[in-house]
Order: structure tokens, then C-alpha cells, then sequence
């Protein structure tokens, strides 16, 4: 089992060395010819592009640290502003946000070392095991062909150093040895370089906890108030609709016989109430969990609820697939509860929505041609609803911003994380 893993982590390192190499070595050239660029403005457009690269070839470390070593990487980048788009000017909002994240200058502060100790250490364990079994089988290399001190760069080994063939052998078992015990801790000592480097500071994580903290409160309040309103609807709509059509039945059972006319009317009544009883529950599950998300996932959810609308909605899809359920339920329950604050506040006549996933983030926008709200702020009832959005979408750390001049449009912009 040990020899195994002494093979295995060779492999692994003869795999992983041109990759650091070819990767931290062109990352860390680009990326300072970028920022140099900056002071004639070609840098403000090129240092994003070579900075999300970066951030990139670092996750997938932190992914090969996990899967070959079992090191732990944490990653925490600053999210950007909402609403940001593709021009010069959005450029320079991303340059700006990607330089004043403390991340970004970690990982340009570990690409030299990782290009020159992470190599080193990823280049030792295939180097002793091929070095080991060199040296090993040396005398019979040579002995057969002649050629085995060329083949390990040591020239013709009789005539200038015939000594060699008695101790390099010695050397290569001691590789080997030391390849049994060392390569497996050197490959980890790789990823843990890279850690030391790429995890944020306690203070930064600090800071993440307590607002997962905060938001795994605001989830657990926002549960309880939904089973209370559960229980409400459930009490005073469908149960006490039933109660009433049983009080009917037995009223019609009482009747059936003495006056069948009325029993007949009250059955009719039964049979309606009945089929209230059904629509309301039908609601009910449907505020739950619809049943066509479910089903047929966000964008369809999406549709489905734009056609509920009285205010024409035009509803635009760009997803991969089918995104994690919790995500796609706070999606579509913030995306319902905007069309409503829109339909019921903003006065506009067209609605247009937006599902886009991009860089490992669900972008949802939600716009309207109405009046607005600023400067006097939401209105009645319209800050409570966005106050619970934010709160559903921070569960996931997931950000709300909202753009509503006076005399609109607005915009409404929601990102999920969902990797």
C-alpha cells in the first residue's frame, strides 16, 4: 500500500509540474505587464481579464489541493456591484473592485513562489523514485547496453568513473527509500504552500461567519413565519370550508328523506365548497413549493408566473440546466415577489425579466417602465418585501440591488452564488 501511494504521488507530482510551471510562470508575467499598463489605460481593460484568469487556474488549485492531497483551500473574493456591463467604463468599475480585493493580491504575491518552491516541491517525489530505479539498475544498464550513465547524464561511467557503479546504487535505494516515506508529505506540502498563500485572514473569515450567521437567523425566522402563515391559511381557509361541507353532509343525511329538495340544494352547495376547499389548498402547495419548478425547473417556473401577471411580462432565459433546488425556490420566490411589488406599486405597463448564469452565479434582473420610487423611498409595503428578499437571498450569499430613479425605470438586479 505504501509503495502504491509513493507511485502514485510521483505520478501525480510528473503531472502537476508543467502545469504550475506553464500556469504560475505565464500568470505572473501577464499579470504584471497588465497593472504597468494601467498608467496608459490599456491596463484598466486587460488587468480584469488576466486577474479572472488568475482567480480561475486558483480554484482550480484549491479543487486539485481537496481531490489529491485533501488540503482545504478557502477561497473569499469580494463580490461586484450589480448592474455592471461590458463597456470601458464597467471595465474600470471591475479593475477597481478586483485590485481593492486583498485576495486578488494574495494570489499574485503566491504565483512566483508557486512557480518556483510548489514546482520544486511537485518535481521531487517523480524525481527520486526516476532517479532511485536509475541508479538501482545502473550497473546493469551498463553492463548490457553500455549507455546507462548517458541515459542519467553521467557520461561513460568505467572510463572516467568506474567508483560510480558501486555507489550509485547505494544512493538510488536511498531514493527510493526516502521516495517510500517523503513523496506522498511532499505533494500535500504543495497544496499546503499554496494555502498558506490563498486562505484569507481570520479576520476576513471572521467577518464571512457572522454574516452567515446572521443570514442562518434570518432563514430560521423566515421558516417560522412561513409555517405560521401555513397553519393561518390552513385554519381559516381550507379546514374551516371543510368543517362547513361536513356540518352539510350531515345536514343533507338529516334531510334526504323528509324534504329532498333542500338536501339537493345543500349537496350542490357541498359539492362547491368542496371544490374551494381543493383550489385553496392547490394555492397553498403552490406558495410551498410550485409544482411546475418542481417539474420543469426555474425557467419554466419563471414563465409560468409571468403568464399569472396582468402586466405583460417578457420573460428571458439563459440557463445550462437545472440549478440546486433550494437555489431555484429562492429564485423563484424573489422573482414572485418583485412582479408583485412592480404590479401593485410601480404603475408600469411592461415588465421584462432576465435568468442568466454566468462565472458560477445565477444573475436575475427585473425591470419596469413605471414611475419609481426615489427619492421618498419604497413604497407602503414595498421596503418590507425587498427587506425580504435580501433576507432570502443572503441564506445563500446572494446580494440585491435596486435602481429606481424618480419617474423610473427600474431595475431590480439579484445574483446567487451557485457553483
Amino acid at each position: 500500500m505504501r509503495v502504491r501511494r509513493t507511485l502514485v504521488a510521483a505520478v501525480r507530482g510528473l503531472g502537476l509540474a508543467p502545469a504550475v510551471e506553464l500556469g504560475s510562470v505565464t500568470l505572473f508575467v501577464l499579470a504584471v505587464v497588465s497593472l504597468a499598463l494601467i498608467v496608459v489605460g490599456v491596463g484598466v481593460l486587460t488587468t480584469p481579464v488576466v486577474l479572472f484568469w488568475a482567480r480561475r487556474y486558483a480554484q482550480l488549485r484549491r479543487v486539485w489541493g481537496y481531490d489529491l492531497a485533501g488540503v482545504r483551500i478557502p477561497a473569499d473574493y469580494r463580490p461586484f456591484p450589480a448592474g455592471l456591463g461590458h463597456g470601458p467604463v464597467s471595465q474600470a468599475r471591475r479593475c477597481a473592485v478586483l485590485l481593492g480585493d486583498p485576495a486578488t493580491w494574495r494570489e499574485l504575491l503566491w504565483l512566483p513562489v508557486d512557480a518556483s518552491v510548489g514546482l520544486a516541491l511537485v518535481l521531487l517525489p517523480p524525481s527520486l523514485v526516476g532517479y532511485g530505479v536509475g541508479f538501482v539498475l545502473l550497473p546493469v544498464l551498463e553492463g548490457l547496453t553500455g549507455i546507462g550513465g548517458y541515459v542519467l547524464g553521467l557520461g561513460s561511467l568505467p572510463a572516467e568513473h568506474p567508483w560510480l557503479l558501486f555507489t550509485l546504487p547505494v544512493l538510488g535505494a536511498g531514493f527510493l527509500l526516502l521516495a517510500r516515506y517523503a513523496n506522498p508529505a511532499l505533494i500535500r506540502a504543495h497544496f499546503l504552500l499554496a494555502a498558506v498563500f490563498l486562505t484569507p485572514p481570520r479576520a476576513e473569515l471572521a467577518e464571512r461567519v457572522a454574516r452567515l450567521t446572521e443570514t442562518r437567523y434570518d432563514a430560521v425566522d423566515a421558516s417560522a413565519a412561513e409555517l405560521r402563515r401555513i397553519e393561518r391559511d390552513l385554519h381559516d381557509g381550507a379546514q374551516a370550508r371543510l368543517v362547513a361541507m361536513g356540518m352539510s353532509l350531515g345536514t343533507i343525511e338529516a334531510l334526504v328523506e323528509k324534504d329532498p329538495a333542500q338536501a339537493k340544494e345543500l349537496l350542490a352547495r357541498a359539492r362547491q365548497s368542496s371544490a374551494e376547499a381543493l383550489t385553496e389548498l392547490r394555492d397553498l402547495v403552490r406558495g410551498i413549493h410550485p409544482p411546475v419548478l418542481a417539474e420543469r425547473g426555474l425557467g419554466d417556473a419563471v414563465r409560468a408566473l409571468a403568464l399569472r401577471m396582468e402586466i405583460p411580462v417578457e420573460v428571458a432565459v439563459a440557463l445550462p440546466g437545472r440549478l440546486a433546488a433550494p437555489v431555484e425556490s429562492a429564485a423563484y420566490f424573489a422573482v414572485s415577489e418583485v412582479l408583485t411589488n412592480a404590479a401593485k406599486h410601480s404603475g408600469a405597463d411592461r415588465i421584462a425579466v432576465g435568468l442568466r448564469h454566468a462565472d458560477g452565479r445565477l444573475r436575475i434582473t427585473v425591470s419596469d417602465n413605471g414611475r419609481g420610487f426615489a427619492p421618498t423611498g419604497p413604497p407602503p409595503g414595498g421596503g418590507t418585501g425587498l427587506r425580504g428578499i435580501e433576507r432570502r437571498l443572503g441564506t445563500f450569499d446572494g446580494t440585491l440591488a435596486v435602481s429606481s430613479p424618480a419617474g423610473g425605470p427600474t431595475l431590480v438586479t439579484m445574483e446567487i452564488p451557485c457553483a
